[in-house]
């Protein structure tokens, strides 16, 4: 499928569900006191089945205010982080070409969309994440007193998503303190299934997925170079050159740097195709016979694509990224971008670094790799959840909260002011943060092109 036929089948599905929300709202069958309603241009179903589950669980009313107690310290160290990440892309923005700043659709975390987000693994992934951080807006709302008016089904076109809607006057009648935690409650839920999924994916990682050789692993190889003449292919693991152990792409790049053309070096690596450990010599060709550039004609060159992480590396940093032999920012940074390194979803050539053992031994290879890159996506997207949330922007949770936070600093510097001033305090310093942090977004797209 083409992308112009993608744009218009996803075209075509959003004039046939607008077409259909039209028909049901001048028959009657959509409307604020009804079942069917609107929020925004997504149709909400609403139901008064679940509250009562609601209050069962939020019944420990102690146990969930110090949960909530949590969620707010959380939300609000999310939000520096998230708008400090923000400030920083925009500021890289102003130094990198148009030709390498980030697509439109990137702003959107929507699968299929986003061209990050792969769409099946990722639909599942945010309907989960959409779910749980409703229900844990309800749970907490009904801990603090606040009513829950429904349960129900948000949708438009993808992907179906869930909502509790919590009763707006009781909310704004709480005070900040009780309804900062019904707010944060969303980007903890978020959090803390980052946690778990990760921590799922950790253990299976470490228990089941093992490395076939300790090198570093083969993306691809240029046709007619020695890499292909020494049936080096896509899959296999390089060992060993000229003696040197290649345990990082660090150390393969470094050999071929002194490397000079025409010279034979021995070559170790395993071959994914029959599991075999072979042993060669390459003769590296002239580099200015690939790069066309006469002053490269003494460099050598092998004609051989290496992947971003090795296999090690990679099993490592989704085991436990912190661990990172080039430090813990730098593993957390490549867990995070495995999905712009196109190892994730893991899928072709890069499966064939890894066999399984322990739990999943026996297991056929792509079925294990469909729950493990199910868990990777349901950890990316709670976290992504997680942060969006928490921005200072109405109408989302971190709107909500730096509404309140900004009235409280007031009331410790204003202490003449009402209720009623601090709160329209609060309202105009987001309505500026949400100008801002809008601003800061589009810049980051804007600006490679100015």
């Amino acid at each position: 499928m083409t992308a112009v036929n993608g744009w218009l089948i996803a075209l075509l599905a959003v004039v046939a569900y607008f077409v259909v929300v039209v028909a049901l709202y001048r028959t009657g069958r959509i409307g604020p006191d009804r079942a069917l309603s609107l929020f925004g241009p997504a149709l909400m179903l609403k139901t008064q089945r679940g509250k009562a589950f609601l209050d069962r669980i939020g019944r420990f009313r102690g146990f969930w205010t110090k949960v909530g107690d949590i969620g707010i310290a959380l939300a609000a160290i999310a939000m520096v982080v998230i708008v400090a990440l923000l400030v920083l892309d925009a500021i890289v923005a102003t130094s990198i070409s148009p030709s390498a700043a980030p697509p439109p659709q990137e702003a959107l975390g929507l699968p299929g969309i986003n061209p990050i987000i792969p769409l099946g693994y990722g639909i599942v992934a945010l309907v989960v994440g959409v779910v749980l951080h409703e229900l844990m807006h309800g749970i907490i709302a009904r801990s603090q007193k606040i009513g829950v008016k429904s349960l129900g089904v948000l949708w438009f076109i993808v992907p179906i998503g869930a909502f509790v809607e919590q009763d707006d006057a009781e909310m704004m009648k709480a005070p900040r303190r009780k309804r900062d935690r019904v707010a944060a409650a969303g980007v903890l839920a978020n959090f803390a299934l980052t946690v778990v999924f990760f921590l799922l994916l950790a253990s299976l990682v470490s228990t089941s997925v093992q490395v076939n050789a300790n090198g570093v692993g083969v993306a691809g190889v240029v046709d007619g170079f020695p890499a292909q003449n020494a049936s080096l292919t896509a899959g296999d693991i390089i060992t060993s050159l000229n003696g040197t152990p290649t345990t990082t792409t660090g150390s393969l790049l470094d050999v071929l740097s002194h490397g000079r053309a025409g010279q034979t070096m021995p070559m170790t690596f395993y071959r994914a195709s029959d599991g075999a450990t072979v042993s060669t010599n390459v003769t590296l060709a002239p580099l200015s016979s690939y790069t066309g550039v006469a002053s490269d004609s003494q460099k050598g060159f092998l004609g051989v694509a290496p992947e971003f992480l090795t296999p090690t590396e990679l099993r490592g940093t989704l085991i436990w990224p912190t661990s990172s032999s080039r430090g813990p920012l730098f593993g957390l940074v490549d867990w995070l971008v495995l999905p712009l390194a196109g190892l994730e979803p893991m899928q072709g050539t890069p499966v064939q670094f890894f066999h399984f053992s322990g739990p999943l031994a026996g297991t056929d290879p792509g079925t294990a790799w469909i729950l493990l890159n199910l868990l990777y996506w349901l950890a990316w997207m709670n976290l992504l959840l997680g942060l969006s949330n928490a921005l200072p922007l109405y109408p989302l949770d971190g709107g909500l909260l730096f509404r309140d936070f900004s009235a409280s600093i007031a009331s410790r510097f204003r202490r003449g002011w009402d209720d009623a001033r601090l709160e329209r305090f609060g309202g105009r310093a987001t309505a500026v943060s949400s100008l801002v942090v809008l601003g800061l977004l589009i810049w980051q797209f804007v600006a490679p092109h100015l």
